[in-house]
């Protein structure tokens, strides 16, 4: 008898179709959270699957900052074009001239918390009951708490202290009105294994996660690239270095690491060798110890 075993990638893509299957079961109006991050990228790529050869059944969703790398908004309108699905942006600079939120001024200012306003907003607005994202447990420790089946009371917030089980792969997308669930397919899956999966399924992804030249400014342990919106502090310079992006978010928050990994195995090789985590970079999250999962609580992705 021949026998058939399965990859662990093959496994971790089988388990996370079929919990994009189940949200499209069970809920009635999904959509798939978009930043045009690796994770997000690899997620819709999940979803092609799940339905090919129909369509996505469900748009892509971005809160658009007005602080991105312009790369990452042509890669997402590009993707968007390809795919034929819809895309739903909700804006932060509206969500401030509307004084809906107001934005922070100081040497360390982000749009990121703002965020959660404009996404319980879009969310109110497009009466979407479900929200696919690509944030994997093995991130941040505040992530790790997740389950794949995330519920969300009326007003957006999560209680990590009061999560549903998740037994035998069975998911409860049970909720009363107002409630809803953000769903994380890829949970289960580290950064090596995004890699490697994308390596293997040859998926496009911004040319920011291959090592090139940019001008960055070293602040705080990681190189910041120059921006609009970034102002030099004292004692600080413009330089050109050869970096790459581990982690997509406002270019005013990302750090960038030297790297000479220019192709897929080079980064696949070089994430192998890492030991620091991929957000250890990102500003927003060192602003206290439970940074990440004050925001959740609040309602962020």
């Amino acid at each position: 008898m021949a026998r058939y075993n399965l990859t662990h990638l093959k496994e971790l893509e089988a388990e996370s179709i079929f919990i994009i299957r189940e949200v499209f079961a069970q809920f009635e109006n999904p959509g798939i959270l978009f930043s045009g991050g690796k994770d997000s990228i690899v997620v819709t790529h999940l979803a092609r699957k799940a339905f090919w050869p129909a369509k996505i059944p469900f748009p892509l969703v971005h809160i658009d900052t007005g602080h991105n790398f312009p790369e990452t908004i042509d890669f997402r309108d590009n993707l968007v074009k390809e795919l034929g699905v819809n895309l739903v942006v909700a804006s932060v600079q509206k969500s401030i001239d509307a004084g809906r939120v107001r934005e922070e001024t100081g040497k360390n200012a982000s749009r990121n918390w703002l965020q959660i306003t404009t996404l319980l907003d879009s969310i109110e607005e497009n009466k979407f009951d479900a929200l696919m994202g690509g944030a994997r447990r093995d991130e941040e420790k505040a992530r790790a708490k997740e389950r794949f089946f995330s519920h969300r009371d009326e007003f957006g917030q999560w209680d990590p202290k009061n999560q549903r089980p998740e037994l035998w792969n069975l998911f409860n997308g049970k909720k009363n009105q107002g409630e809803h669930f953000r769903v994380f397919p890829i949970s289960n899956w580290t950064e090596m294994d995004v890699w490697q999966y994308i390596l293997s399924e040859n998926i496009d992804i911004p040319s920011l996660y291959i090592a090139h030249e940019r001008e960055v400014i070293r602040r705080d342990g990681t190189w910041l690239p120059k921006s609009e919106f970034t102002q030099l502090r004292e004692g600080e310079k413009i330089e050109k270095k050869k970096i790459r992006f581990r982690t997509l978010g406002d270019i005013t928050i990302t750090g960038g690491i030297e790297s000479d990994a220019d192709t897929l195995e080079k980064i696949v090789f070089e994430v192998s060798a890492l030991r620091q985590t991929e957000r250890g970079n990102r500003s927003d999250d060192k602003r206290s110890e439970t940074a990440m999962e004050d925001r959740k609580k609040e309602g962020y992705f």
